[in-house]
């Protein structure tokens, strides 16, 4: 009975250790991130990255390529354009997506009303996070014993709200301009946390068959203000000799999106609807399919067949990248993305598979949404 009980408490440390291992990990490269950031006066090319993976399973499986076609509530997302071609008074949306072998949870709600025939109002809210990561400094006791009810658990969480409106204006023949007000809020347990704020514009117009947009994201930069808690990791920080600040700003640089679609009518029961986006940054050289110093472009391509717009199959494809490899060859390597609808009238249930990481253990994530129409449908230009 006592092995059985000593092979249990060493499972049981084991266990809490790789958890500790994964979580805590997560947690001080976010802080050292923020830190360097900080201390060498440069701005990070990646922030606020949790708002680039994307929401609602139709456009992850359409690999992103949603600016110019957007038209339901997670327009406001994509391009808030988008958000005066929903399909009823009322829509709303949820999505639920696990990451990294279950290990970071990604939820998004979503909700818009129009108010009228010119205008929609939205309000979207997402949280990216791990939970349950162990805080393992008081595990052994003053004696030095291990005491596993000195475990706490702490929340590595991502929170971003939109509040979002679109509008046509009856400029070139009518053009539909739509905006976010961004609030973002992060934290690591009692060790840091932030808040930060945004703007996002966006456009979309009709050109005979073809359908145009435009997304400017962070249009004025969003700043994150960290405030970090010293003392609950001074211990951890004090064998490299770092000095944690007690405030630091970070900041996510603009970026762009331009894209086009088309819907194709085969036969009275069969479409297909073709979208191109190319996506802006001007952080400096990116691994993309065309980059320079000064700016990179990564496309992005999706499709999405209908039959009686029932029933929907959709394929993307994007992050086209350079790879090297240990004997110093490069290979091209792109995302593939697959998934399936289905319109039940008022409900619409829509499923992707798809990946924001090769990883050995789960190279990608299935994705599942529901979109709900809370009253009668009506007709869009």
């Amino acid at each position: 009975m006592a092995n059985r009980n000593f092979l249990k408490q060493i499972k049981l440390h084991f266990n809490i250790m790789l958890k500790m291992k994964l979580g805590f990990s997560l947690f001080v490269t976010q802080l050292l991130c923020t830190y360097l950031s900080f201390g060498q006066g440069n701005t990070p090319k990646y922030s606020n990255e949790f708002l680039a993976i994307g929401v609602g399973a139709r456009g992850l499986a359409m690999a992103g390529a949603q600016v110019a076609i957007a038209n339901d509530v997670t327009s406001a997302y994509w391009n808030p354009a988008g958000l005066l071609s929903i399909q009823s008074q009322q829509q709303a949306s949820f999505m639920h997506a696990s990451y990294f072998a279950g290990i970071a949870n990604y939820d998004y709600l979503a909700f818009a009303k129009r108010i009228d025939t010119s205008s929609v109002v939205s309000v979207s809210i997402i949280r990216f996070a791990v939970d349950d990561i162990p805080d393992t400094r008081f595990l052994f006791d003053a004696n030095g014993a291990i005491n596993y009810g000195n475990v706490q658990f702490f929340s590595a969480a991502d929170y971003a709200f939109l509040i979002s409106y679109a509008r046509k204006m009856p400029i070139l023949g009518g053009v539909n301009f739509g905006g976010n007000l961004k609030v973002i809020h992060r934290s690591v347990g009692d060790f840091a946390s932030a808040w930060g704020f945004g703007f996002d514009l966006g456009a979309q117009k009709k050109f005979g068959d073809w359908q145009v947009g435009v997304s400017l994201r962070d249009i004025t930069g969003t700043f994150n203000a960290w405030s970090h808690n010293p003392d609950q990791v001074s211990d951890i920080y004090n064998i490299t000799g770092n000095v944690i600040p007690s405030s630091s700003v970070e900041i996510t640089l603009p970026r762009m999106v331009m894209g086009a679609g088309r819907y194709f009518q085969f036969s009275e029961k069969i479409g297909l609807l073709g979208s191109l986006d190319l996506e802006w940054t001007f952080d400096g050289k990116r691994n993309t399919l065309i980059k320079s110093n000064v700016f990179s472009i990564d496309p992005r391509l999706g499709v999405e067949a209908n039959y009686e717009q029932k029933i929907f199959m959709r394929l993307g494809m994007g992050q086209i990248q350079q790879i090297k490899i240990f004997d110093k060859t490069t290979y091209t390597s792109f995302q593939p993305n697959f998934g399936i609808g289905v319109n039940l009238g008022q409900v619409l249930l829509d499923y992707a598979l798809t990946d924001i990481g090769d990883t050995a253990e789960s190279p990608y994530s299935h994705v599942f949404s529901i979109r709900v129409h809370f009253d009668n449908l009506i007709e869009n230009d």
